[in-house]
């Protein structure tokens, strides 16, 4: 069984808010990305397309059946994988996923990532509840396993989701082939590498209950609580502190009941004291998202990413899909085939450079933002800007003041990409 040790990565926190939490008329979906610190996201658009019957797909580590229509897709992703941390699809559809260890074991050997069920789930479903069915389905079929980091010693752990829609979210949580799901149809919620799917349970597996009963988790007579039963009984270290950052994460979103705005999302991801906006030892928060999801078909969703690691000193770049929707050149890393680490046998034997162009300047800026205060300061004042301008084209597109053709909305991500890679030259 893979073991969990002090110094790896096991932390994220996602959140959403459903009316009337949010203060306009839309589920707002937010998450931090806490990974490696050295690890590079990138931030993928990937077309809509069709498939020959027949056809097989291949995922970071198996390969599955492919369905014969896959929906468009905007995904922020450890580099090295095929499938990604959170994302979006066109039919408004949002996941994100979190590291979790339960009673259940978890083992090395190689099936899907929960990573790799998150982009599976966006590129076939149409809304939250489907893309919690492909979820399930495909954890029953392929089971969840292998390595979750660029790394010769596997690090592995089983998944929580939060999977939102237009009309309501639900959270989604795992311990191997096993789960249990809650369904959120108003106010705010959050996860943070827990289980937190207590009594009030809206779907679960067909033997959950027989499982923990046979096991002698639960006595089949008391209530049945998935978090409390399935919870490992000494937790380890982290896991402690990912109890702080989820009673954290908790009093910012009450804080803020009937206000939540992605501005407000944006804040909470940015939060240092609480340790969301994670910044210790060998990890940090590699990239974070927020999304608009309005409850009204004919606005469109506005997926807000940044590609880059801290969001306290990053930019939320708006994401519309639409005619011109196409790839961002900048926030692409390269590629580098059969030598690829993860594709030799064994893996991860050698290290390759996966930084893309944003990345690579926003860092530099990150340098002079520590090191020279005047310029430093100006560098922080147009990411606050650029930032700004991204939300009010927001606001001004939802609120129907500004309605730009589709191929310009289409383009809207590739344009402020295009924006601050500049401001870093």
């Amino acid at each position: 069984m893979a073991s969990w040790s002090s110094d790896t990565p096991c932390s994220c926190d996602c959140f959403v808010s459903v009316p009337p939490a949010s203060a306009i008329p839309a589920v707002i979906f937010a998450k931090n990305s806490d990974r490696p610190r050295d690890e590079v996201q990138e931030v993928v658009f990937v077309p809509a397309g069709t498939h020959a019957p027949g056809s097989r797909l291949q995922c970071t580590y198996i390969e599955v059946e492919q369905v014969s229509r896959t929906h468009a897709v905007i995904l922020s992703r450890p580099s090295w994988l095929w499938g990604a941390e959170m994302g979006a699809n066109e039919h408004g559809v949002c996941i994100g996923n979190e590291a979790v260890w339960t009673k259940e074991p978890v083992g090395e050997g190689e099936a899907l990532l929960g990573m790799d069920l998150l982009r599976l789930a966006l590129e076939r479903s149409s809304s939250a509840l489907e893309a919690l069915r492909v979820i399930t389905d495909l954890l029953a079929r392929y089971g969840q396993g292998g390595s979750c980091r660029e790394d010769p010693t596997p690090f592995c752990y089983h998944n929580t989701f939060l999977l939102a829609d237009r009309t309501e979210a639900w959270v989604l949580e795992t311990a191997g082939r096993l789960w249990a799901a809650q369904r959120i149809q108003e106010g705010a919620r959050n996860i943070s590498n827990q289980l937190s799917v207590g009594t009030d349970i809206s779907a679960e597996h067909a033997d959950l209950r027989t499982h923990a009963l046979a096991q002698g988790w639960w006595d089949g007579q008391s209530t049945f609580d998935f978090a409390q039963v399935f919870s490992l009984t000494q937790q380890p270290v982290r896991m402690e502190a990912a109890k702080a950052r989820f009673r954290a994460g908790q009093r910012l979103l009450q804080q803020q009941q009937g206000g939540i705005t992605a501005e407000v999302m944006m804040g909470i991801l940015r939060n240092k004291e609480s340790g969301i906006c994670m910044d210790s030892g060998g990890f940090r928060t590699t990239a974070s998202m927020v999304s608009i999801l309005p409850r009204d078909p004919t606005q469109p969703c506005v997926h807000f990413l940044t590609a880059t690691p801290d969001p306290s000193r990053s930019v939320f770049k708006p994401f519309i899909f639409g005619a011109g929707a196409a790839q961002a050149p900048q926030v692409l890393s390269p590629t580098f085939g059969a030598r690829d680490p993860v594709r030799t046998q064994p893996r991860f034997q050698t290290q390759v450079d996966r930084r893309h162009t944003l990345y690579l300047r926003h860092q530099v800026a990150l340098g002079l933002i520590e090191s020279e205060q005047d310029r430093g300061q100006q560098l922080r004042q147009k990411q606050r800007d650029l930032e700004q301008e991204g939300l009010e084209a927001a606001r001004r597109l939802l609120a129907g003041e500004q309605v730009p053709p589709p191929q310009e909305l289409g383009g809207l991500f590739r344009a402020f990409v295009e924006r601050e890679s500049r401001v870093y030259a």
